[in-house]
């Protein structure tokens, strides 16, 4: 992404993790059916991240070992730089299936209109990719006020996305992160509004995302906002990852459903109430997160679509389609994982 709350900030492994704590009910056991390739009804493809400066080699590389599709992060770019990727990923036998747009400032007055336009750029190249959906964070708020995921209760009114309480009991010292979460969600609904005619016009949706921005931490309140929209140029871009620490990664699939999930990514989250942000991102397979526990999920709501890893160290382009097969397969665990590449903390 463009500003300096990165994804990749998000991605690096701390060196010292400590013991991993169940949380939410986050299913750390893997399902004891790994052993055994299952038959899926739904169809995933699996995708990866590119920057346009680096797009030929790989889009070359991924097509080499097995990708469906990439993603890109570049939005603030010509049209004509997006066309050129499209042709060269066409050539490849591949698509530009995503594009992210990333961080916007909806909740701040003073720069609505700057992102709402930018926004709108970002919808006009990603059609020039080919893309039919585009990654948007709304907004997010500081830290000041944010709960333990573990302390988290929220209650809200389903019509109207408004939080009435965060906790059982007294509210009282969450009031000004209530306010700031409702003022959020007022905003990010009145700037989506203005952008569905460009997305409408263009055919990329707005795929809403909420990574690490303290907002629509519920996944039942984060599906209720996009569903709000009412409008099939607004669903939800799903990280099978980012919020695991909230609620277990199978409840945020069945919340949001096939008709409101766009895309998806795939990362991996250990779970630590220990440390302050709650756990550390992991390689994809050696975290909290029980992947056939989500691939079930996904197949029981009928999901279709692409995942994307994203610019993550670990695995090798070559290695992220062997662990993605044995999601979309329903095989991956720890174990599957580690014979692809062994991973061991550093303590």
């Amino acid at each position: 992404m463009s500003n300096s709350w990165s994804r990749r900030e998000f991605l690096k492994t701390s060196a010292a993790l400590g013991s991993a704590l169940p949380l939410l009910g986050a299913g750390l056991a893997p399902s004891a059916q790994a052993a055994e390739k299952k038959v899926y009804k739904t169809k995933l493809y699996k995708s990866c991240s590119l920057r346009v400066k680096t797009a030929k080699v790989i889009i070359e590389e991924a097509a080499k070992c097995g990708y469906d599709g990439v993603e890109t992060w570049d939005w603030d770019i010509e049209r004509a730089q997006a066309l050129e990727v499209r042709a060269i990923a066409k050539a490849n036998g591949l698509r530009v299936q995503s594009a992210t747009r990333g961080w916007a400032r909806f909740n701040m007055p003073e720069a609505q209109n700057e992102d709402i336009e930018t926004v709108k750029k970002a919808l006009r190249n990603a059609a020039a990719y080919g893309a039919d959906a585009l990654l948007l964070v709304p907004c997010r708020i500081a830290e000041k006020g944010v709960l333990p995921a573990c302390n988290f209760k929220i209650d809200f009114d389903p019509k109207t996305c408004m939080i009435r309480s965060v906790v059982d009991g007294d509210n009282a010292p969450y009031q000004e992160y209530i306010r700031l979460h409702n003022e959020s969600t007022k905003a990010t609904i009145a700037c989506v509004e203005k952008l569905i005619p460009t997305a409408e016009a263009e055919g990329v949706v707005i795929a809403l995302e909420n990574v690490w921005n303290n907002l629509w931490v519920l996944p039942e309140l984060a599906a209720a906002l996009i569903r709000s929209f009412n409008n099939k140029w607004v669903k939800g871009y799903l990280d099978l990852g980012n919020n695991c620490k909230y609620a277990p990664v199978p409840r945020w699939v069945k919340a949001f459903g096939k008709d409101l999930i766009a895309k998806m990514h795939i990362k991996d989250f250990l779970i630590n109430t220990e440390r302050n942000n709650g756990g550390d991102f992991v390689p994809i397979g050696q975290g909290s997160i029980d992947w056939i526990a989500v691939r079930d999920a996904l197949e029981e709501a009928g999901v279709d679509g692409f995942i994307s890893t994203e610019d993550v160290p670990h695995y090798s382009l070559a290695e992220h389609v062997k662990i993605m097969d044995l999601f979309i397969e329903g095989r991956l665990t720890k174990e599957a994982a580690n014979a692809v590449k062994p991973f061991e903390f550093k303590k």
